[in-house]
């Protein structure tokens, strides 16, 4: 394969510029430094949201999931994600611990509007607010805190052009590896794949909080 010439690499914001047409009104406007009432409501119907972060090792994004409005809009400044149980590797907090800037992304089931907050976190664990968030009787490991920099929604395009909403057949699966299946490749089969899968089910549920 033919690596394209320097000519074509983009490495200015002039030539980046250059591509695009000017910004919108619509698309300048929707900016905001506060939880706007409108981008509260998103918020309250979200039940996914994707967390990204930064430390000394670079980037890292991770899925945070619960009931809709699990992101708790304390104030038009402030929101509340509670941290719920997971793998332990703590790559995001670990992150946060060394920069407190943050970036969310939520998400809304049947919407093709998702939402995007910057902003900056810190971990408590004061016993009044693990409290506050306590799921089936479980309270989480902590709870970030996230001053809000700047909120702004993003258009429905991307989740047209994916089709991300679209039903699938009842209990179809699409065709990708599973769980058990990429642990097994990535182990060099030291775990085993049907055996994985098999108990997956039932310890996710006995561990979701």
């Amino acid at each position: 394969m033919t690596l394209p010439s320097a000519h074509y690499w983009i490495d200015s914001l002039p030539a980046l510029e250059a591509l695009y047409d000017a910004p919108g009104e619509v698309s300048l406007r929707k900016e905001v430094p506060y939880l706007h009432p409108v981008y509260q409501a998103l918020i309250a119907a979200s039940p996914f949201a994707v967390l990204a972060t930064i430390g000394p090792d670079g980037l890292d994004t991770s899925p945070r999931g619960d009931p809709p409005g699990f992101v708790h809009v304390q104030d038009e400044h402030t929101l509340l994600l509670p941290e719920r149980r997971g793998n332990n590797r703590i790559d995001t907090l670990r992150n946060i611990v060394a920069d407190p800037r943050v970036a969310l992304l939520f998400l809304i089931p049947g919407a093709g509007e998702t939402l995007r907050v910057n902003g900056r976190a810190r971990i408590s664990i004061a016993p009044d607010l693990l409290e506050r968030f306590n799921m089936q009787g479980k309270p989480p490991k902590c709870v970030l805190e996230i001053s809000v920099v700047t909120v702004f929604f993003q258009c429905a395009r991307a989740i047209h052009r994916s089709k991300l909403w679209e039903p699938r057949p009842q209990g179809s699966r699409p065709p990708v590896p599973s769980a058990g299946a990429i642990v097994e490749a990535l182990t060099n089969c030291d775990i085993d794949a049907v055996t994985y899968d098999e108990d997956l089910s039932a310890r996710q549920r006995a561990s979701l909080y």
